[in-house]
């Protein structure tokens, strides 16, 4: 597989009083088959737009992406989507959601029940399959995400804030989770959010975004991805390089928001 290319995207949003939003401008990247990136920036950087161009619910004003050399004009299964909030039918038991997928397909039961239930082993809830979405925590739903995203048998999974809404333990669980299913699945892995720590664990490769209009500001190649597979992730964050890096992307981050901020107050002025 030829993985991933991000060539030259631009989206403008244009508004009813004539003006227009630039909110990204000649974003490029490539990424190998297996990688997993983290993008991190401040509000309004155009993060999520990106995303969801790669999804293809949006079309870029200027630009294409390619996955494995075929131009990327719509969703399709070979993008998978986990969410901050689960987006699952809650009346659904937990395993009738993750077979949702291949139902759709047309799959029959014999066909799938087998990779079902690897995947409801694989995120822990095998003993809850029968359960119903709304009987579920915060995280086991997120966990149900990640299979039923799975089970699709993507070859990119992006990743929009999925561990945002959840407390601060069962987010460090959810974290280990997802550097394990890396692993173990070789999937490529986009994943945004606003937590610097969490980049830093959940990223190879990290890219911080600039807003206005959104671009890549700086990337970095970390170690930290592969040191917390199977491994304490508190035990990652005792690392030198990554209390360094931290500030270095906090402080980064930190100046963008001030110039914003410096951009409003002087349009208010």
């Amino acid at each position: 597989m030829s993985g991933l290319k991000i060539n030259s995207i631009s989206m403008r949003f244009d508004l009813p009083n004539g003006s227009s939003v630039q909110a990204l401008k000649d974003v490029s990247l490539d990424l190998k088959a297996g990688e997993l990136m983290s993008v991190l920036g401040p509000s309004g950087c155009g993060k999520t737009t990106l995303l969801n161009i790669v999804a293809g619910f949006l079309a870029p004003t200027e630009g294409t992406i390619e996955l494995n050399g075929n131009t990327v004009e719509g969703p399709g299964p070979e993008r998978g989507m986990v969410f901050q909030q689960g987006a699952l039918f809650e009346w659904m038991s937990v395993r009738d959601n993750v077979s949702f997928g291949p139902r759709m397909k047309g799959q029959k039961a014999a066909e799938y029940s087998q990779e079902v239930d690897h995947l409801l082993d694989v995120v822990g809830l095998q003993d809850f399959k029968e359960k119903a979405i709304y009987e579920l925590s915060g995280g086991m739903q997120q966990r149900v995400a990640l299979a039923r995203c799975l089970a699709n048998d993507p070859d990119v999974i992006l990743m929009d804030e999925p561990l945002g809404a959840l407390d601060a333990l069962t987010r460090e669980k959810m974290q280990g989770l997802v550097l394990k299913l890396w692993k173990e699945t070789g999937k490529t892995i986009i994943l945004i959010t606003h937590s610097v720590e969490e980049a830093l664990l959940l990223g190879e490769r990290l890219i911080v975004m600039a807003p206005r209009p959104g671009r890549i500001h700086k990337e970095y190649n970390l170690p930290f991805a592969d040191m917390g597979v199977g491994q304490d992730l508190r035990e990652v964050k005792k690392d030198p390089r990554f209390g360094q890096v931290r500030e270095e992307i906090l402080s980064m981050i930190w100046d963008m928001e001030e110039e914003i901020m410096g951009r409003t107050e002087g349009a208010g002025a």
